[in-house]
């Protein structure tokens, strides 16, 4: 993992929904801290820290540096809950980690070389029905993201779920159906997915 994220965090004592707005007001984000068999800990979060972290896509599935006082402690984010109709982020959970312990996140997938491949060079059209997936691994093991190559892809090929190439270490976090598509190329006449054909077609039916 190339980069390092560093968050500084608050205690706090004060709860209810009544404590949390006068928390956001000053521009703090409250938030909570488990897991490491050890007791929940309420903090908070810089608001305008936390959007910039944000902005980068690794901070969704990396382990962070979450330094409260003197305390160091490694965690990932677990949850966030955003305001339904503003940019505010509300309330965030952070998951402590144990270098021996398997913790279990959604990883985006990385559909690389897409335009280069066999099929989209001869007219064909890429269609992703996953894009990201729950793994199982140990901390030093967390991938910031899964690539899958698709320059060898040709019009009707198909990559399953089975087929992701997962790092060493790593493994999918449930029992996933093997022959789930992730990512299909069509060729360019039929549409990127037969449903779409298929709607139109009952639209012009009396």
């Amino acid at each position: 993992m190339s980069v390092n994220f560093d968050v500084i965090g608050q205690p706090r004592h004060d709860t209810g929904k009544g404590a949390s707005r006068r928390l956001r007001r000053t521009g703090q984000v409250p938030a909570i801290v488990y897991g490491g068999h050890q007791e929940p800990e309420m903090i908070s979060v810089s608001h305008s820290e936390l959007l910039r972290h944000l902005n980068n896509e690794a901070f969704y599935s990396h382990v962070l540096d979450l330094q409260v006082g003197e305390r160091n402690t490694k965690v990932v984010l677990k949850d966030m809950q955003r305001h339904p109709a503003k940019p505010f982020i509300l309330h965030v959970d952070f998951q402590r980690v144990s270098a021996g312990e398997k913790i279990r996140m959604v990883v985006p997938l990385h559909f690389e070389n897409e335009q280069q491949s066999k099929g989209v060079k001869l007219g064909g059209r890429v269609s992703h029905s996953v894009t990201e997936v729950e793994i199982s691994c140990l901390p030093k093991d967390l991938p910031e993201f899964i690539a899958i190559d698709m320059t060898e892809m040709d019009i009707g090929d198909v990559i399953h779920l089975s087929e992701i190439p997962l790092p060493a270490g790593v493994e999918l976090a449930h029992a996933p159906d093997p022959d789930e598509p992730v990512v299909i190329l069509h060729s360019g006449h039929s549409g990127t997915a037969a449903g779409e054909e298929e709607e139109g077609e009952g639209e012009e039916q009396p």
